[in-house]
């Protein structure tokens, strides 16, 4: 009988055919922008900011996440997630002890509502389990994707300001 290698964190993700993972290098900066911008439409199309200015807070806010990411998750995966070769979206993964943090991930609107993300989702909570881990993640109390999240069994675990940290599979708790 052939010896099965265990699974590792850094194993390459099983995702559908489709969809791949890449490092995210300084030139995706742009894209991971656009990405970002995409997730915040609905919230500033309530100001009366002209569009300059929205694009101006905009830039200001990426830019203030990414090096909030790249300080405090140093050593977390930072994916873009391609779809047929083309950038469609973020994945940003922390392996922790006991739990995969996800970061982020986000799509961009077009891509969004095609199973994508569950599949994604799926996929890493697969990966999570077979190394013995929980998987986490901060939701936007408002955040469409909560529904989605709750549909896949993550259940609230914690809040903080206008976050809900959510948990799936054995969490100890």
């Amino acid at each position: 009988m052939k010896a099965v290698a265990p699974v590792r964190v850094d194993d390459p993700l099983e995702l559908p055919v489709d969809l791949a993972l890449r490092a995210m290098t300084e030139t995706d900066l742009p894209f991971l922008e656009r990405v970002y911008a995409s997730t915040r439409t609905v919230e500033l199309a309530q100001t009366d900011w002209s569009e300059a200015q929205k694009a101006d807070f905009l830039a200001f806010q990426f830019h203030a996440q990414h090096q909030h990411y790249q300080t405090h998750y140093h050593d977390a995966q930072f994916y873009v997630v391609e779809r047929e070769a083309i950038p469609i979206g973020r994945l940003y993964l922390h392996w922790r002890k006991d739990e995969l943090r996800i970061v982020d991930i986000a799509l961009l609107p077009e891509s969004r509502g095609h199973g994508l993300g569950t599949a994604m989702l799926r996929t890493l909570m697969t990966r999570a389990a077979s190394l013995g881990k929980s998987v986490s993640i901060h939701v936007e109390q408002m955040n469409p994707a909560m529904r989605l999240y709750l549909r896949l069994g993550f259940r609230r675990i914690g809040e903080h300001g206008i976050y809900h940290l959510m948990a799936w599979g054995d969490t100890g708790q």
